[in-house]
């Protein structure tokens, strides 16, 4: 009897001793409150751990015990937090800059390369962004991004991205979580994104995740900052070609924030009364940029969080010319004008159910335009020598929509153990091209496309899990719909990424992604003009699709360095392209009879990547090797052709070194390899 007590007693010990509880909360900024995203939370005994989502929020589960865990985020000085774990605990934690004190904060183990399943993936910081060498003083994010293995920059000092050779429609751009169609400022030369006002951007070029879906080529999923919780604070810019301000604090200590970011060019202002000045008739001409952005967070409780942000931005050229009619009675003005720009709304509801399951609810608008126009006031002298003023009108405008709304979970059952999963619905509506003239002795003239409406739905679930303490994997599916012209399409799109430790800091990767696309962009301009066309696959133009294979090995060096080597092949199908001689303005005919199609591409190659993102002297150097081809029956003869910008040899080499708190010092250093090209003969 005894000894079945002593049993009985154990086995309730045991019991008692082998019940878990999850640790929960946010990491932030400790002078900021600004969610560090990405951030590490690790278990020092067993290093079991697991990291912050996009919105900060991580979570933990360990068996009851004395535990000690240590957060930590690159840049910032870690936090070792030691307890007893008897029941369900929320810590919320804030992580201070090491720039503040100085302290150089190394890699930690769970954060390392080599821990990571997902392979072809980059997070630069911010910071490290900014520091870099900027074209005419204007800090890019999608120009640093170029200096990254199998990223081609297209023509040089453009915002181009021709990632694995996918074109620049196959790259999914999203900034808080709404696709932006056109990232480009001057012709190009700049992005849309301002700097001051980001928080994180990521990378992935392959090796997917489920989440993502819609492009073949690369996600830029970039988070603008969520406004300082603590104190009001601004910063500003007067650069050569435009200035930028910021402003961002509290509106509700600790409870509501916000933060606006403006920019705008100016060369426009300075230049007019010089202009005028040139020209006798008074004839003036002028180019200007604006961005604008607006984010606001309120935090509800614990378990509530609302975000609501906002972005606008505009490009416009302009010409006015005027001169006398040609009898010397009456003038003739001519206004003539260039303009395109972008506006996304999103709306984020967070709510944690638990400490082990997280939602983030949104609904989320976009919006892209462009036009010409030309407006033409003619004065004419009539028999009685009074003046009749005649207006004449030509406008070409093309733009795409998006309505969207959907739900996403976080579901971490134990460490190193994470499910997602999610819906997404969206409305597109599509106007190719429409070219109106308006004469005032004849009725006005619609040419063009007619709108196109299209519903795209998805569902994903996706599992990342560490199997053992050298296998760990990433495995999805991502399930999409897309309605058109009464017609259905739907992709179903299997996602797999592994990891297998060779060594403790050497790893062995690899993945496959399936992709679909059902959006096209049509493009015979080597600059990222605004005069390319967004259109929806239709009834006779089928989606794009894509299939693409990763291996490659990930080491950290010394918890400083991180080196990586990856092959890759990706085969894409369905791929669509300009008939010669044809363009934009074929507005008489519709734009499928314009462009060839069911193309097939091909690209592959390596990747070499040595990064260094901590301490004062930070960077990488970057090499990749790469082949990109097309194939039409409707373009040359049926023959397969090095795809645009297609480039065999790329290097980078960026570097920064952080001199003192009020001094630095950064260069870029790039080569490639010409590009092919086809010179006419006739």
């Amino acid at each position: 009897m005894r000894t079945l007590f002593s049993l009985c007693a154990l086995l309730c010990f045991a019991e008692c001793y082998s019940q878990k509880f999850t640790i929960s909360g946010h990491v932030k900024d400790a002078e900021t409150g600004e969610s560090l995203i990405g951030a590490t939370i690790t278990e020092i005994k067993t290093l079991q751990g697991n990291v912050a989502n996009t919105h900060g929020f991580y979570s933990l589960t360990l068996p009851r015990d004395s535990v000690a865990l240590m957060y930590s985020y690159v840049g910032y000085t870690r936090k070792i937090v030691a307890l007893f774990l008897s029941r369900d605990t929320v810590i919320n934690m804030t992580l201070q800059s090491a720039m503040l004190d100085e302290v150089v904060v190394n890699t930690s183990r769970a954060d390392a390369i080599h821990e990571s399943t997902r392979m072809s993936n980059f997070s630069i910081p911010i910071e490290q962004i900014k520091s870099l060498p900027a074209f005419l003083g204007e800090t890019d994010i999608l120009k640093v991004l170029q200096l990254m293995p199998g990223v081609q920059s297209g023509n040089e000092g453009s915002t181009g991205l021709y990632v694995r050779g996918g074109g620049p429609d196959q790259n999914l751009l999203l900034l808080d979580g709404v696709p932006v169609y056109n990232a480009s400022h001057l012709f190009g030369f700049f992005s849309v994104f301002n700097a001051d006002a980001i928080n994180h951007v990521e990378l992935t070029k392959g090796g997917f995740p489920a989440r993502y879906g819609g492009r073949l080529s690369s996600v830029i999923d970039i988070n603008m900052k969520e406004g300082d919780m603590k104190k009001i604070k601004g910063e500003g810019a007067i650069g050569i070609i435009s200035s930028k301000l910021t402003l961002e604090g509290p509106i509700v200590k600790d409870k509501t924030s916000f933060i606006v970011s403006a920019r705008r060019t100016y060369i426009d202002i300075l230049a007019k009364p010089f202009i005028k000045a040139q020209s006798e008739e008074g004839n003036t001409f002028g180019y200007y940029f604006y961005d604008l952005n607006l984010k606001l967070n309120h935090i509800f409780n614990a378990n509530n969080r609302l975000y609501l942000s906002t972005y606008t931005g505009k490009d416009k050229a302009y010409a006015k010319e005027k001169y006398k009619n040609y009898n010397g009675a009456g003038e003739e003005i001519d206004h003539n004008s260039l303009q395109w720009g972008n506006v996304i709304t999103a709306l984020r509801w967070n709510h944690i159910f638990g400490p082990r399951l997280f939602s983030n609810v949104s609904a989320t608008y976009s919006r892209y335009n462009f036009s010409v126009r030309q407006k033409q006031t003619e004065e004419v002298q009539l028999p009685d020598l009074s003046l009749q003023t005649n207006i004449y009108r030509n406008d070409y405008s093309s733009n795409i929509r998006d309505w969207s709304t959907g739900i996403d979970f976080d579901y971490l059952p134990r460490p190193d153990h994470t499910i997602r999963f999610g819906a997404r619905a969206t409305l597109h509506k599509f106007v190719p091209g429409v070219f109106t003239s308006s004469d005032p002795f004849a009725s006005d003239t619609v040419i063009g496309a007619h709108p196109v409406n299209a519903s795209e739905f998805s569902l994903y679930v996706e599992d990342d899990w560490k199997i053992n303490d050298r296998v760990k994997v990433n495995a999805g599916v991502h399930a999409s719909a897309f309605y058109v012209e009464n017609k259905w399409y739907h992709s179903i799109q299997p996602r797999l990424s592994a990891r297998y430790l060779i060594q403790p800091e050497l790893a062995l990767k690899a993945s496959y992604s399936k992709m679909a696309q059902y959006i096209h962009l049509l493009t015979n301009a080597g600059l990222g003009l605004p005069t390319d066309l967004w259109v929806s696959s239709t009834a006779r133009i089928k989606p794009q699709q894509s299939d693409q294979y990763a291996i490659g090995i990930a080491k950290t060096i010394q918890s400083k360095y991180e080196f990586s080597v990856e092959g890759y092949y990706k085969n894409m199908e369905n791929l669509i392209e300009y008939r010669d001689g044809a363009s934009y303005l074929n507005v008489e005919t519709d734009w499928q009879d314009n462009v060839a199609t069911n193309g097939h591409g091909k690209s592959y190659g390596l990747e070499v990547l040595l990064q260094k993102k901590t301490g004062n002297v930070s960077g990488w150097l970057g090499y990749t090797l790469s082949k990109s081809t097309r194939q039409f029956d409707e373009l040359n003869f049926g023959k397969e052709f090095p795809y645009k910008f297609d480039r065999r040899h790329d290097i980078s080499l960026a570097v920064s070194y952080n001199w003192d708190k009020r001094r630095d010092f950064s260069f870029v250093w790039v080569y490639g390899s010409g590009n092919t090209i086809t010179l006419p003969t006739a």
